[in-house]
């Protein structure tokens, strides 16, 4: 990663660590309330991966009130996936779920939603939501295993143009990334500020990488040193280099240009001319990022990049930084955006 962008990344993560949920109106008491379960489904996917990571994650969903009170009825799902250095626990507590679905769904007067939120954190910080036998094939447990799952255990419509997919920063660039990959399962989809999206170079940091030896000097290593072995597991695996099995940026002091090139393979930036068709394929896509958000010069250039390869979509800046406004406009942007695109009747 250059280091510009090691040091936006830095600052992103500490904000990621101490956002806090957004202090809208309490829910009013005569407001409907929904009901939050967390569940765990096995990814099949995810089974065997060479970190030796568990298959079976916890996943949040959320049911509007209707759910409980029309039981003939079937409902959208809107697929959330969450951000680097933070589990699903945390993105609950923080985004205020299920209060601020229910009131979003009831102050808008929109009608009822399924959320999901499947728990993506590795011993590395994070999925990345890519397909790797290091940490797993993510975007095949998004798309296949967490999608079949919850079809056959709720009153979902089982439909393309019935499941939105969205996240944030790390979710994303999941979003987009599983977008590309499985565009038959979703119809519409909404990046919230995504990470990862330009190219990733070497930083002066990847080289203290090498010193990790294991397990424990991970978990002693800050959220934002992290990251470069997330993305190693992601994006350069390598079966024949325990005991991480994958292959670091730099190695004996010097950069590796094939690990950066694995690395630049990966940017959605790069990857949309390759899948321009299966983009264009989606009813609508959303792009929002805060004009303070350190992560602002990939997400325009993700923008252009949509526009150079015809992909029609919607790019919207806003007032605020990497975290201080998502509780809210998921609230109030998100939740009313997939309330207009995807089908709530067969």
């Amino acid at each position: 990663m250059k280091s510009g962008t090691s040091r936006a990344l830095g600052a992103l993560i500490l904000g990621i660590l101490t956002f806090s949920a957004f202090s809208g109106a309490a829910l009013a008491a005569d407001l409907p309330a929904g009901k939050m379960e967390t569940i765990t489904v096995h990814g099949a996917a995810l089974a065997g991966n060479l970190s030796g990571d568990t298959a079976d994650r916890k996943v949040y969903v959320y049911l509007p009130p209707d759910y409980a009170t029309h039981k003939r009825e079937r409902f959208p799902v809107i697929y959330f996936l969450h951000g680097f250095a933070q589990d699903a626990d945390f993105y609950a507590r923080t985004l205020g779920w299920p209060q601020t679905i229910d009131r979003g769904l009831a102050t808008a007067s929109l009608p009822g939603m399924i959320v999901v939120m499947p728990d993506a954190m590795t011993p590395y910080g994070g999925s990345m939501y890519s397909n790797s036998i290091t940490t797993g094939d993510w975007e095949a447990f998004v798309a296949k295993d967490l999608v079949t799952y919850i079809d056959q255990h709720y009153r979902t419509l089982p439909v393309r143009a019935a499941r939105g997919l969205s996240g944030h920063s790390m979710g994303g660039y999941g979003s987009l990334r599983i977008a590309m990959k499985y565009p038959q399962v979703f119809g519409s989809l909404y990046a919230m500020s995504a990470c990862c999206l330009d190219p990733r170079g070497a930083s002066p940091r990847d080289g203290d990488m090498e010193k990790v030896a294991n397990m424990a000097d991970v978990a002693a290593i800050t959220p934002v040193g992290r990251t470069t072995l997330a993305a190693s597991a992601a994006w350069s695996p390598n079966a024949q280099r325990p005991p991480f099995f994958f292959d670091l940026p730099v190695r004996e002091g010097k950069t590796q240009p094939d690990v950066i090139a694995r690395y630049a393979a990966n940017a959605p930036v790069a990857m949309v001319s390759q899948y321009a068709p299966q983009m264009k394929s989606f009813k609508a896509i959303m792009m929002d990022v805060g004009l303070q958000d350190p992560l602002l010069k990939g997400n325009v250039m993700m923008h252009e990049a949509l526009l150079r390869v015809g992909v029609a979509h919607e790019y919207v800046n806003y007032e605020g930084d990497h975290v201080n406004r998502i509780p809210e406009r998921f609230e109030k942007n998100v939740l009313p955006w997939f309330a207009k695109q995807l089908a709530f009747k067969r």
